[in-house]
């Protein structure tokens, strides 16, 4: 008889291990499922909801706050991607907008200087047409950066030499780094460093770093490009925190007054770069200013 009822509770333990086994396999796999589901979610920036065929009450329960807030981020995804286009669209139109009165004004202050004017007369022309011609480069910036924004399109590839297109950016640079009294310290390697990319848009990346350093530098610029695609630029900036730098790419951002900037400039480099598959960055040390971008 006590081998009996001891047979019997065997048997009841081991039918309900087994179906707390069943259980725990089910609840697995449901588990699995539902983590995969969100992570395909994720991945497409779809609202769609996620499915659960599980019994567990809390699994029900978790699936369906997690439903919620695939809702409520597309939502406001659906909000951020509608507002972005509008500023687009804005700037776009600001930028159209402006180009016809300044070619105006530009077309206009030459036709002046053909005028017996006197020297006073002739310094507030010429600084009209300064000013002119600094407004007409931000339009430019900003329509460009509109234009760059909105184009979703896979970036031209070919082999470039890196070294080639830096030392190009460079003297393309020099009457700007002369004036500003910046002799560059530059180190290339001896050979060309070769990588896939768009040479446009590395043109650009190049070009706007040059042009920030131009700006901001106190009087040094130095400039490295290694074997293996990194890139730095650095100058002296002390009056830089590291508050400021990190918000360096950040649109429309300046240091300062930043005045004839848009603060676009290192905010384009940073889109480009990242569309042909690098890297680019700002560090602070010890009062210098290190960009760096790595291909």
């Amino acid at each position: 008889m006590p081998d009996m009822i001891l047979y019997i509770l065997l048997c009841i333990s081991a039918a309900v291990i087994a179906v707390l086994c069943a259980r725990l396999i089910s609840f697995r796999r449901s588990l699995r499922s539902v983590c995969e589901q969100l992570e395909a979610r994720l991945a497409e920036d779809s609202g769609a909801p996620i499915g659960c065929d599980a019994r567990d009450r809390y699994l029900l329960r978790m699936t369906e706050r997690l439903n919620a807030a695939l809702a409520t981020l597309a939502e406001r995804r659906a909000q951020y991607l509608s507002g972005d286009a509008e500023v687009k669209n804005a700037v776009t139109n600001i930028s159209h907008d402006l180009r016809t009165p300044l070619t105006a004004i530009a077309g206009y202050t030459e036709l002046m200087k053909k005028e017996p004017l006197s020297e006073r007369q002739t310094a507030y022309l010429e600084r009209i047409a300064e000013r002119a011609r600094a407004m007409t480069a931000l339009t430019e910036e900003l329509f460009r950066y509109s234009m760059l924004i909105s184009n979703g399109e896979e970036q031209k590839s070919e082999p470039v030499d890196l070294c080639a297109v830096l030392e190009s950016c460079i003297a393309d640079q020099y009457e700007k780094l002369k004036q500003k009294g910046i002799e560059p310290l530059v180190e290339l390697p001896e050979g060309p460093v070769i990588r896939e990319l768009d040479r446009d848009a590395l043109t650009r990346v190049f070009g706007n770093i040059l042009n920030n350093a131009v700006k901001y530098s106190e009087g040094d610029l130095s400039i490295v490009l290694t074997e293996d695609g990194n890139v730095s630029f650095a100058n002296a900036a002390s009056e830089l925190t590291p508050v400021e730098t990190a918000k360096l790419f950040d649109r429309f951002y300046t240091v300062g007054t930043g005045r004839n900037s848009t603060g676009l400039g290192l905010s384009i480099a940073k889109t480009l770069t990242e569309r042909m598959g690098g890297g680019i960055g700002a560090e602070l040390t010890d009062g210098v200013l290190t960009v760096w971008c790595k291909f």
